[in-house]
């Protein structure tokens, strides 16, 4: 995997770049689609790649692990051919699924031992089986095994936190070393900055991260419940001292308006769930603001989806049609809400590097950041 940075903006820390990988040139800033279990929720893979203009979608190493499994993965030649998508693929690790099983798992030394959430079966993730798993699955770029801290989060158990997923990091990244590719393309190792919200653990995590000089570098944690102004003074700190010459991956994060805030920190990777399942919910994300399409207010406007979309679905189907059939729980509701968001997202990523390359992305970003935060 290559990186290489095309322009800079001269206000921000905003970058433009290409990451070069065996399925394919990425272009930075960019955001990827959540497709947990080898698939974007409610979108073809048809429409990913021809409408939406996904360069890269993003599967998780711990539901593919328990369903379909490894296995039929391995059958089938990996994750991209299993799913026909032909684009690359970034894998999770899984740290941050069970990270949110709190309730059924038991973090030691060794590694995470977790219940599965489909039929309470249990299961041991190690740095070293988490990295024979992504082999398996075959991403273009995968995570190293990490801790996620809740928040809030006390220093002491953050700091601790921190050192076994460093522990854990050369770990992944010896058995990484001593493994190869299965099929045919190269794969990049991912490790993982955490620390919470603490500075001095954020820079000391930083700091040991980039001392593996692997091929591109993630920020975790930032997306469990803090304060966006938290967020930001966190990824600032992390982009401060992760290298300049390799990709940053701000994971979980987020809303457009986060979206926006960390590129101009120097981001150039993201993925969220948000723009699929807020979608699905009946919130649309658009140019101007928020629009809630259950509202009473679109009951009447059969004015297009997003007239300023090049999209089919935003220009084919009315505010007024959409509210129908959210109302009325129709799958085809789901698909148009998740398409229009997922088109959005890629714009918003898009004509941020257009701005970066321009020079003119500062004042662009303050401007839409004003007016994306809007209740239309």
């Amino acid at each position: 995997m290559k990186f290489q940075q095309v322009a800079l903006d001269t206000l921000s820390k905003a970058r433009a770049g290409e990451i070069t990988t065996g399925h394919g040139t990425i272009q930075t800033p960019i955001f990827m689609p959540v497709g947990t279990a080898g698939t974007v929720k409610a979108v073809h893979q048809r429409e990913l790649a021809n409408d939406v203009k996904a360069q890269i979608i993003l599967g998780n190493t711990y539901h593919l692990y328990l369903r379909p499994g490894l296995d039929i993965l391995e059958k089938a030649g990996g994750l991209h051919q299993f799913m026909n998508w032909d684009k690359p693929i970034l894998t999770d690790s899984g740290g941050y699924q069970v990270y949110s099983l709190s309730e059924v798992r038991k973090i030691k030394e060794e590694g995470v031992t977790f219940r599965s959430h489909i039929d309470g079966s249990k299961h041991l993730f190690t740095p070293e089986n988490v990295m024979d798993t992504q082999r398996i699955i075959g991403a273009d770029i995968i995570m190293a095994f990490d801790e996620c801290t809740p928040y809030p989060c006390e220093y002491g158990y953050a700091r601790k936190s921190i050192e076994m997923t460093h522990r854990w990091l050369k770990r992944c990244c010896e058995r990484f070393d001593s493994t190869e590719p299965k099929y045919g393309y190269p794969q990049a190792l991912f490790p993982i900055v955490q620390g919470s919200v603490y500075k001095d653990l954020r820079e000391k995590s930083a700091e040991a991260i980039a001392f593996f000089e692997r091929e591109g570098n993630a920020i975790g944690g930032l997306s469990v419940g803090e304060p966006a102004e938290e967020m930001y003074a966190m990824t600032e700190v992390v982009c401060n001292i992760l290298p300049q010459n390799k990709p940053r991956y701000l994971m979980g994060v987020g809303t457009p308006v986060n979206i926006l805030e960390n590129i101009a920190l120097g981001i150039d990777m993201f993925d969220c769930v948000m723009p699929t399942r807020n979608g699905r919910n009946g919130m649309l994300f658009t140019r101007n603001g928020i629009i809630n399409i259950k509202n009473e207010k679109w009951k009447n406007d059969f004015s297009a989806i997003d007239e300023d979309s090049a999209l089919f679905s935003d220009i084919n189907y009315s505010k007024a049609y959409l509210r129908h059939l959210i109302h009325s729980g129709e799958m085809l509701g789901a698909q148009i809400a998740t398409l229009h968001n997922l088109n959005f997202y890629l714009w918003l990523v898009k004509e941020a590097r257009e701005q970066i390359i321009a020079g003119t992305f500062y004042n662009w970003k303050n401007n839409m950041v004003k007016k994306l935060a809007q209740r239309l």
